[in-house]
C-alpha cells in the first residue's frame, strides 16, 4: 500500500470509529424515544376513536327507552361531534394550546358519557337490555383501555422530555435534532380513569 493511501485510509477508520462512537454514546437514543411517543399517542387516539365509535349505538338504545332525556342525549351527541369534528394540528404533541384543546374536548365527552350512563338507573327496562348490557360492557372496556394509553404515553413523554432536557442528551439534541421539541403530557385529571360506575 502506498503512502498516498495512508490519508485516506485513516480517514475512513477516524469516521468508522465516529460512527460506532456515537451509536454507542445515545445518539440514538432520541429518535428511539421519539418514536415511542408517537407510538403511545396512536394509540391513546384508536382508544378515544374507539369510544366514540361506540356511543351512537348506545344513543339510539337508550334513546329507545329514554327518549324523554333529550337533554342528556343531545350532551352526548354534540360532545362526541366536537371530540371527533376537531382537526388535530400535526404539531400537536408539542403545541401546548391545540394539546389541551383535545383534552378539554375529551373531557368533555367523559362527563356527557358519564350521566348517560348514570340515567339507565331510572329507566328497569334499559338496565335489562341486551344491546345496553353488551355496550355498557364494551364502554367500560374501552375506559380502561384508554387508561391503559394514556399511562403508556405519560410514561413515554416522560422519558422523552427528560432526555431532551438533561445532559448529554440536551446536547445531542441541539447538535443533531433541533426540530424535536419537547411533548406535551395530559394534565387534567381525568374522571374515566376510574371507568364509569354503573349499577345493574
Amino acid at each position: 500500500m502506498s503512502r498516498r493511501h495512508l490519508p485516506a485510509l485513516a480517514g475512513v477508520a477516524v469516521f468508522g470509529l465516529l460512527i460506532l462512537g456515537s451509536a454507542g454514546c445515545g445518539v440514538n437514543k432520541i429518535p428511539a424515544l421519539d418514536e415511542q411517543v408517537k407510538a403511545a399517542w396512536s394509540q391513546v387516539l384508536n382508544q378515544y376513536q374507539r369510544r366514540a365509535d361506540l356511543i351512537p349505538n348506545l344513543v339510539a338504545t337508550v334513546k329507545g327507552y329514554a327518549h324523554q332525556e333529550l337533554q342528556v342525549l343531545t350532551q352526548v351527541t354534540e360532545a362526541r361531534a366536537k371530540a371527533t369534528r376537531t382537526q388535530l394540528p400535526p404539531n400537536i404533541l408539542s403545541n401546548p394550546q391545540a394539546f389541551r384543546e383535545f383534552e378539554k374536548n375529551q373531557a368533555a365527552l367523559d362527563t356527557a358519557l358519564s350521566r348517560l350512563l348514570a340515567i339507565s338507573e331510572r329507566y328497569p327496562a334499559l338496565k335489562s337490555d341486551q344491546n345496553f348490557l353488551a355496550l355498557q360492557s364494551q364502554i367500560e372496556g374501552t375506559e380502561n383501555r384508554i387508561a391503559v394509553a394514556r399511562r403508556d404515553y405519560i410514561i413515554a413523554v416522560q422519558e422523552y422530555n427528560t432526555e431532551l432536557r438533561t445532559i448529554p442528551g440536551r446536547w445531542t439534541a441541539a447538535l443533531l435534532y433541533p426540530k424535536l421539541k419537547v411533548r406535551q403530557t395530559f394534565t387534567v385529571a381525568r374522571q374515566a380513569e376510574r371507568v364509569p360506575q354503573v349499577k345493574f
